[in-house]
């Protein structure tokens, strides 16, 4: 039996279960989930392995008009997603916002075969899923058009068929015993920035960036000490909270989150440093991995 393998690159606006769909086809929670917009800033990888197929997923950054350089970098994500892609999933929902066109375009005109995906099904009524498939369906004209829902995993079994029916004959791209292409201390900071966004409002979550300074692995436990740099010093009073309150909150729930994911005790250190306008600093942008150094 011929080997498949393939990127299958996931692309949409903000906030239409990306994330969640990402970790549903792969098994594991490797993209971090939050409601509010831009929660994934980085292309993570996760691979499906099986003796005569392998699933390199993509959770690409929600498209948007980027607003700094931090945004402008985010967006290069995507663009690079869509040049390399076997196979795309493009996911949508009843609320979803206008599409950017450029992207739509691209699309619509690829030769890559398209799985146009309407996701949270389980707010829909019937009569809003035929009228969403007719919006796309002219839109797009997508191979294969599917009705899910990522939380719930409705039909996702489904959609690994549907994507099996177009994965290319080709060798696999990465060791079978590769879960993602991002290394340990990657999902810490991932882990770590999740709590922030769920813990604070308004403009903090979006000025932060969680830098891992020390990642060792002892026989026993895992110590890890990260950095959370802010762009202005009245946020780092924030972040601390009233005699550290809410720095310590952010840590115990970052830390039990880590120790489930990698199956060992952990020590977390946080610190909070500013570093001025890092969004739209080239250099702090290159050291924390979203510009090509």
């Amino acid at each position: 039996m011929d080997h498949k393998a393939g990127f299958v690159n996931i692309i949409g606006n903000p906030n239409v279960g990306k994330s969640t769909l990402m970790n549903a086809l792969v098994g594991e929670r490797l993209s971090i989930i939050t409601s509010k917009a831009q929660t994934t800033r980085h292309r993570i990888m996760g691979i499906v392995n099986a003796d005569d197929f392998q699933i390199v997923y993509s959770d690409t950054p929600g498209i948007l008009k980027p607003a700094y350089k931090l945004q402008e970098s985010m967006l290069s994500f995507v663009k690079v997603a869509l040049q390399d892609a076997d196979i795309f999933l493009y996911i949508t929902e009843k609320d979803d916002k206008e599409p950017d066109e450029e992207i739509i375009s691209k699309l619509s005109k690829s030769s890559i075969p398209v799985i146009l995906i309407i996701n949270k099904c389980d707010l829909l009524k019937k009569a809003e899923i035929e009228k969403l498939k007719e919006i796309w369906t002219q839109r797009i004209a997508p191979q294969k058009m599917l009705v899910v829902s990522a939380l719930h995993k409705t039909n996702v079994d489904q959609l690994i068929a549907a994507i099996a029916e177009f994965l290319p004959v080709h060798p696999p791209f990465f060791p079978k015993d590769e879960l993602t292409d991002k290394p340990m201390r990657f999902f810490a900071s991932e882990i770590i920035r999740e709590k922030i966004l769920l813990n604070y409002q308004q403009e903090i979550p979006y000025s932060t960036e969680v830098v891992i300074e020390s990642y060792k692995e002892e026989e026993t436990i895992v110590k890890i000490s990260a950095v959370i740099y802010v762009s202005r010093r009245s946020q780092k009073g924030i972040v601390i909270g009233h005699k550290g309150g809410s720095l310590k909150k952010v840590g115990t729930e970052a830390r039990l989150d880590i120790e489930a994911f990698l199956g060992s005790k952990v020590f977390l250190e946080l610190f909070v440093k500013v570093q001025k306008d890092w969004r739209e600093n080239e250099i702090m942008l290159k050291n924390f991995g979203y510009l090509q150094k």
